[in-house]
């Protein structure tokens, strides 16, 4: 089991910056690739961006190629979204998710067994 919480999310100005964390407990936090999502009213969850247990490798949505980061730091159980730039279809809520098989950086949403609760990210024009 896992236990995932977020925290970061705010409202910001179009082309400023947020950073999300997630912090995990329950488990050993290296075996599990982390991924970032987020879901908008009545449309379903999408994949932001995700890294696998070790952290050698990261894959991200394209819409946000160049201006997110996913990282983690295992020795504390946590994974970040720095995300730069921001523009106003940024705004969602925005989910951590574990995924128990650590070498892969899936992209999609079943392929994920924890998640979190959710932060909102408002960006205003």
């Amino acid at each position: 089991q896992v236990q995932l919480v977020e925290s970061g999310g705010g409202l910001v100005q179009a082309g400023e910056s947020l950073r999300l964390s997630c912090a995990a407990s329950g488990s050993t936090f290296s075996r599990y690739a982390m991924g970032w999502f987020r879901q908008t009213p009545g449309k379903e969850r999408d994949f932001v961006a995700t890294i696998t247990g070790s952290g050698g490798s990261t894959v991200y949505e394209d819409s946000v190629k160049g201006r997110f980061t996913i990282s983690r730091d295992n020795a504390k159980n946590t994974v970040y979204l720095q995300m730069n730039s921001l523009k106003p279809e940024d705004t969602a809520v925005y989910y951590c998710a574990a995924n128990r098989w650590g070498t892969s950086p899936s992209t999609r949403a079943p392929q994920y067994q924890y998640w979190g609760q959710g932060t909102q990210v408002t960006v205003s024009s």
